[in-house]
C-alpha cells in the first residue's frame, strides 16, 4: 500500500545549519548560515542539546535539527 499524502511527519525540522549561503531561506525552519565546518558543528550541537533535540547530517554536509 502506497504512503498517503494527508499524514503529517511524525518530526518537526527545528533547524538548518549550512555553509551554503544559497540555501539559506526565510520562513520555518530556522536556517543559519556558518563559516566553516568547525563552527556549523558547534552551532548545531549547542541547539540541539538546548532544544533536547536529534541531529542529521544530509549528504549535502548541511545539518538539521529535528523533535519528534
Amino acid at each position: 500500500m502506497g504512503r498517503e499524502s494527508n499524514i503529517e511527519p511524525k518530526y518537526d525540522i527545528l533547524a538548518v545549519i549550512t555553509l551554503n549561503k544559497d540555501r539559506v531561506l526565510s520562513g520555518k525552519p530556522l536556517t543559519l548560515l556558518a563559516q566553516n565546518e568547525e563552527e556549523q558543528k558547534e552551532i548545531t550541537a549547542d541547539i540541539a542539546k538546548a532544544l533536547k533535540a536529534e541531529i542529521v547530517r544530509m549528504k549535502t554536509k548541511d545539518y538539521l535539527i529535528i523533535r519528534e
